[in-house]
């Protein structure tokens, strides 16, 4: 029987890994801010773009793509990780 200890994550992979769930799920919620937006008639003569409403729409804009290169990013940190732990195990 093999001894594999649990390696816990790097502070680096946890702080990803919350960045992406914060960016990801704030840019649902200004997507469905809009959609809630426009069903209660905020849009009607150029609403949206005073107040809060171009911050809600620009959010999803660039957040979603961050989100995407902080999910690709943390994958690629966990693969280099194990593979590094598996090259350690052999020896």
């Amino acid at each position: 029987m093999t001894n594999q200890t649990a390696r816990s994550s790097s502070r680096i992979e946890r702080i990803l890994a919350f960045m992406v769930a914060g960016v990801v799920g704030l840019s649902i919620l200004a997507f469905l801010a809009i959609i809630i937006g426009t069903v209660a008639g905020a849009g009607a003569n150029d609403g949206f773009s005073s107040g809060i409403w171009p911050v809600v729409f620009t959010l999803p804009y660039y957040g979603l793509p961050v989100g995407f290169l902080a999910i690709v990013t943390l994958m690629v940190m966990t693969g280099v990780r194990r593979s590094r732990e598996a090259r350690q195990n052999r020896r």
